[in-house]
């Protein structure tokens, strides 16, 4: 492979194993928010317990996130450096905007959160988890409009070769900002959801069958059931917006070749760019159009007409389906865990093994969708202004196979002892009972906290 291959792949790498924790932290932390407020609002200590088990996840989630964002920014200057030197300009502010504000938010008050449940005041400790949940938002925020100012961008002009803003506004809210900002803050929402229920199930497998974990269960059940049809409907306007700005994008998303009048939503197509043709085809008549242009008979451009302009196409092709797949799945299990915990009550075994094997689907969705947006907007590292072989380091590209075989090895290791530690803290993990009167009225700290030490098999 030449160095622009391998130059992507690894930044591929990098980005695939990093977006997996902050897909999880964003909406989590929110989680934990509502956790908290509703034990201030109930008193009932099994709040607490799903407080106190998923701020253990949050903590490590984003630890290694915080780590592989640090590895992966210094691929800036290693595999693109003509990255840096082109537009520098506008992504060296916005990806400092996210540390002096997002991340500094974040650390400032995620100790609090994590440590100070006995140590400050009640509305201290609610008022910390809600400015870490802000700081992680606010750090998605930027991170995607550098992203979408890739895709979409605006607000600027080119002098001498280097990007200079003539308009932050227009960098910042850029065309696609809002759907890609919306899309990505659902999906995390969906990926904390399906982890704390299929994590929360696996206990109950266990025998930790407690309100505590019945509750997990049920109110990131309603939540997933709640959000997947909003995640279709925004990323239906994502789609909309794509074509507009994209074209050549959704034709790859669709298979589309040629342009032309009323055409099929592909179901299944083996696309072949050397022909460029679809095998073994399999479509509904005029849907594609009707969902594109809301017209049966609507004309949408084809691949043909960005002939040396367009991404790949089997990549794209694919993991639309798979982000598609994945996400029909999950509504109907949301829905049928919904449907079990209101009107039968209880769910049977098999639902919660289910939950279990979906615990990190919204993880497949992510980076399926994830790749659908970076691959499509191939050639380019920023659409219509830098191209990615422009881009590229002058390394060997031996080095870059040396240095991308060892992220691997410490990628999968880390995946491995992530999965393995989080089941492990679900299987250990023990409820903790706490004091009606837990606040002392006189000094407005809480009261000390006993573990209920009760077998497995008796619970």
């Amino acid at each position: 492979m030449d160095v622009v291959d391998l130059s992507r792949i690894q930044f591929a790498a990098n980005v695939t194993f990093h977006i997996l924790f902050p897909s999880i932290t964003i909406a989590l932390a929110w989680f934990l928010l509502f956790f908290k407020v509703r034990y201030t609002q109930t008193g009932n200590y099994k709040w607490m317990n799903i407080y106190f088990f998923w701020t253990k996840v949050f903590a490590l989630c984003f630890a290694l996130g915080v780590v592989s964002g640090i590895t992966m920014s210094f691929q800036f200057g290693t595999n693109w450096p003509g990255f840096m030197n082109t537009v520098g300009n506008i992504a060296g502010p916005l990806l400092g905007y996210e540390v002096l504000t997002a991340f500094f938010l974040e650390a400032s008050f995620l100790g609090i959160m994590l440590f100070g449940f006995r140590k400050v005041k009640p509305w201290l400790h609610t008022f910390s988890t809600f400015l870490v949940a802000f700081g992680t938002t606010l750090s998605a925020f930027w991170i995607l409009v550098l992203n979408s100012w890739m895709h979409t961008p605006a607000g600027f002009e080119m002098i001498n070769g280097e990007a200079y803003v003539t308009s932050w506004m227009e960098v910042i809210f850029n065309p696609s900002m809002p759907y890609r900002l919306t899309h990505k803050l659902l999906a995390s929402g969906l990926t904390a959801s399906f982890l704390i229920a299929g994590i929360s199930a696996y206990r109950y497998l266990k025998g930790y069958k407690t309100e505590t974990v019945k509750t997990a269960i049920k109110v990131s059940t309603i939540v997933a059931a709640l959000l997947i049809p909003i995640q279709i409907f925004i990323g239906d306007l994502h789609g909309l917006n794509s074509y507009e700005h994209q074209p050549q994008k959704v034709a790859a998303i669709e298979g589309n070749w040629q342009t032309q009048k009323g055409i099929p939503l592909i179901l299944f197509a083996l696309p072949d760019e050397e022909t460029r043709s679809n095998k073994f085809e399999i479509g509904i008549p005029k849907l594609s159009s009707l969902i594109i242009t809301h017209d049966l008979n609507g004309e949408v451009k084809g691949l043909n007409e960005f002939k040396g302009e367009h991404p790949p196409v089997a990549p794209i092709f694919w993991s639309f389906r798979i982000m598609i797949a994945t996400g029909l799945m999950m509504l109907l299990v949301s829905w049928l865990g919904c449907y079990y915990l209101f009107r039968k009550k209880e769910a049977p075994s098999l639902f919660y093994k289910i939950l279990v094997l979906m615990s990190f689907s919204g993880w497949i969705a992510t980076i399926a969708g994830w790749y659908v947006t970076e691959i499509g907007r191939q050639p380019y590292l920023v659409q219509g202004v830098l191209k990615t072989a422009d881009a590229v380091t002058t390394v060997p590209s031996a080095y870059i196979a040396i240095s991308l075989t060892i992220y691997l090895l410490v990628y999968i290791l880390l995946i491995i002892a992530f999965a393995t530690t989080l089941f492990y803290m679900a299987r250990k993990s023990k409820d903790k009972e706490f004091d009606p009167n837990e606040f002392d009225p006189t000094t407005g700290q809480r009261r000390s906290i006993s573990t209920v030490n009760i077998p497995l098999k008796q619970l």
